[in-house]
């Protein structure tokens, strides 16, 4: 895959990199780490090391043992300069968690000590996740140094809002999720991107890096849920983020895919290797898919669609003063899934999101793959209220003809995987059955396929 340099600045959010070096290695890159001396006294080196198999790095005076090589690579002949080294063999280099007092060196050019050194010398893309108080990072100072570094090309991966560092605090600054910050990174890297191995270097392949299994895959994916507008500024609608339907799409091109998303309402980073439709109601919704849903081998109909719609739609605001007790009449949607799986043709893949409460919630998803004549539905449970709707993580239920697949509680990246996982065997199997004759050599082909 790519070779992501780490750099870690002092701050407690820096035990939140631990988890992004574990799922950027389980994703098979090869990472290497430099943390400021700062950053030691929140976590050891010896973690990282551990993590990445390679030798971290804290000073531009130490030795390093890799000689700026990552894991995938041998070590050259020579002994290079680390800040020079490590950069140049990167294909980005994240700075995460990146604390004011870094932001403030960075923005004015200071280099004492080997990761703002590295930053300087940097060439390949520069991304910087800012984690601290909230007061700090509203400060002026704070403000001024982010928007003078964003001038100069750098990636601000923005913090989110909730509890921070100091029992009791709330506020904007919290560092990104481990998973974000891994979709970030991978976002800047040109698919199958690997720089030149350097001078005297072997170049080796990255333990645990995925084929590009769907390379050649025309992928559509739907994301977030829909809005039916009840006035000019009211709507049903539902608590979907997009997240699950942006990370498929974002698993499924780093897999060599051809990915198009139908996003309805979704405020999210989007991911420059894929192609975003953006919708607002069911009905967009609904058409978006059909112009498309021909021309896709794989679809991923993740968005939440409202089931009902106001009757009448108001041009204008109503009024509360005017309106009184309000009542709005509702009619049904249209399925949209099921519209498409009617009109499918031999050769495609299906697969619904089922967003069940209870106990009962598998048995639906499993009457929803007959109904409508799916290949998988993945079945979350939203009455719990640590997974689902805008949250990083998932727990689900692949269900299938063939059985289930439970994937326990993971990040949303995490989950998306196990669902292309689940379904590449179906895609060679339709890809074998859709050839000339090969039908019959194959065997009974799955019910629905004309």
């Amino acid at each position: 895959m790519a070779r992501l340099l780490l750099g870690v600045s002092g701050g407690i959010a820096a035990y939140k990199a631990l988890e992004l070096v574990r799922l950027a290695t389980k994703a098979g890159h090869s990472v290497r780490v430099i943390q400021t001396p700062a950053s030691r006294r929140f976590v050891g080196e010896a973690s990282f090391a551990a993590l990445t198999g390679a030798p971290v790095l804290h000073s531009e005076w130490e030795r390093d043992p890799a000689r700026g090589a990552f894991p995938d690579q041998r070590a050259p002949d020579h002994e290079p300069l680390s800040h020079l080294e490590l950069v140049g063999n990167a294909d980005a280099y994240l700075i995460a968690p990146a604390s004011a007092n870094t932001l403030a060196k960075l923005a004015h050019g200071h280099a004492d000590n080997l990761l703002t050194t590295a930053a300087l010398a940097a060439t390949c893309p520069l991304l910087l996740a800012p984690a601290m108080n909230d007061a700090m990072y509203e400060h002026p100072a704070t403000q001024a140094n982010l928007e003078l570094l964003r001038e100069r090309g750098a990636t601000v991966l923005d913090p989110s809002t909730g509890s921070l560092g100091s029992k009791g605090e709330w506020g904007v600054g919290r560092l990104r999720e481990p998973a974000e910050l891994l979709a970030a990174f991978e976002r800047v890297v040109p698919a199958g991107a690997r720089p030149a191995a350097p001078k005297g270097a072997v170049e080796l392949r990255a333990v645990g890096a995925e084929p590009r299994a769907l390379a050649g895959v025309r992928v559509l994916v739907t994301a977030g849920g829909t809005r039916e507008p009840i006035d000019s500024v009211r709507f049903v609608g539902n608590r979907s983020s997009g997240r699950m339907g942006f990370a498929l799409a974002d698993a499924a091109a780093r897999l060599g895919a051809e990915v198009t998303v139908v996003a309805a309402n979704v405020a999210l980073e989007r991911n420059p290797r894929v192609a975003y439709v953006d919708v607002e109601t069911a009905s967009d919704l609904e058409g978006a898919c059909k112009e498309r849903f021909g021309g896709c081998d794989l679809l991923l109909m993740a968005a939440a669609v409202s089931d009902y719609r106001p009757v009448r739609a108001r041009d204008d605001k109503i009024k509360k003063e005017a309106a009184g007790e309000l009542e709005i009449a509702l009619e049904r949607t249209s399925d949209v899934l099921a519209g498409l799986a009617a009109g499918r043709r031999s050769g495609q893949t299906l697969v619904g999101f089922a967003a069940e409460h209870g106990a009962a919630a598998v048995q639906r998803g499993r009457e929803k793959l007959s109904r409508k004549g799916l290949d998988a539905v993945v079945v979350n449970d939203i009455s719990r209220r640590d997974i689902g709707f805008d949250g990083a993580h998932n727990e689900v239920v692949i269900v299938t003809a063939e059985g289930e697949r439970h994937v326990p509680r993971a990040t949303k990246p995490e989950v998306a995987e196990a669902v292309l996982e689940t379904v590449q065997p179906m895609l060679r199997r339709e890809e074998y059955n859709s050839q000339d004759g090969a039908a019959g050599a194959a065997g009974t082909r799955r019910p629905g396929r004309a």
